[in-house]
């Protein structure tokens, strides 16, 4: 089991009376994409938040590299190599690309909020290291002729790969994609297969949400279909698609 990065063991998490995540289990595997899939409502996004630590599940729990993870909080959860992006781009819009990159490079600095406020000379260090690597990612990312230029005044596609570099800048050892090719166009969904790839060559795992079914069959290693908070199906992007359950809830076509 030394290649399992995430385990999760039966996860239930209730709103009132939905049963969100119902009794959901999954195993992701180290330098793999792994997407999971479902109509509106059928527990995806509560997924990442029960294993982000943004809520508790009430039965269940997440193991991340044989620890368990579950109910510690979220950043103690990325501090242990969780990174996420999320529906909506959550950039500083005032601060240029570079300051956006180098604010994930906070979590893995010694200085304290403090020692920072107070500009102590051992900060300095730290911070040209961080501007140092955090220019890096930009440029691996293809991304450095941007680094000086306000966020906001960037297109919606730019700031989502900004948003990309920032968490990767954290050194992640498993990237959370919550529908990252949301508001993207054809061109900017094809660049962001190419960087997903990328970030996993790098030897990042990547559990992805996604409703682009032809970015998840594309880059996927393995697909799980949730349906009303149960796992219904699991496979390779192959199988999912000859999966008759899948074909029905997506299709609606009757296997019988």
């Amino acid at each position: 089991m030394d290649n399992v990065l995430l385990d999760i063991r039966d996860l239930h998490c209730f709103f009132g009376g939905l049963h969100a995540v119902n009794g959901v289990s999954l195993t992701i595997r180290r330098d793999t994409i792994q997407a999971v899939i479902g109509p509106n409502g059928a527990g995806k996004t509560t997924l990442f938040n029960l294993i982000a630590g943004t809520i508790s599940p009430h039965k269940g729990d997440v193991f991340f590299k044989g620890r368990k993870i579950t109910r510690r909080k979220p950043h103690t959860i990325a501090g242990l190599g969780i990174a996420r992006t999320f529906q909506t781009t959550r950039l500083f819009p005032e601060m240029t690309v570079l300051e956006n990159v180098m604010m994930g490079r906070h979590i893995r600095t010694r200085s304290g909020f403090l020692a920072g406020l107070l500009n102590l000379p051992y900060t300095w260090k730290e911070d040209r290291l961080a501007e140092e690597q955090s220019f890096l990612i930009l440029t691996e990312l293809g991304l450095a002729g941007y680094a000086l230029e306000i966020a906001a005044n960037l297109s919606f596609g730019r700031q989502r790969m900004v948003e990309f570099a920032r968490t990767l800048a954290m050194e992640p050892s498993l990237l959370l994609l919550d529908e990252p090719a949301a508001g993207l166009n054809i061109y900017e969904t094809k660049e962001l297969a190419d960087l997903i790839l990328k970030i996993r060559r790098r030897g990042i795992t990547c559990l992805i949400v996604e409703h682009d079914m032809s970015l998840v069959m594309n880059i996927s290693d393995s697909v799980a279909v949730l349906d009303q908070g149960q796992k219904i199906a699991e496979g390779t992007p192959r199988e999912i698609q000859r999966n008759p359950e899948v074909l029905r809830i997506y299709l609606g076509y009757d296997h019988a």
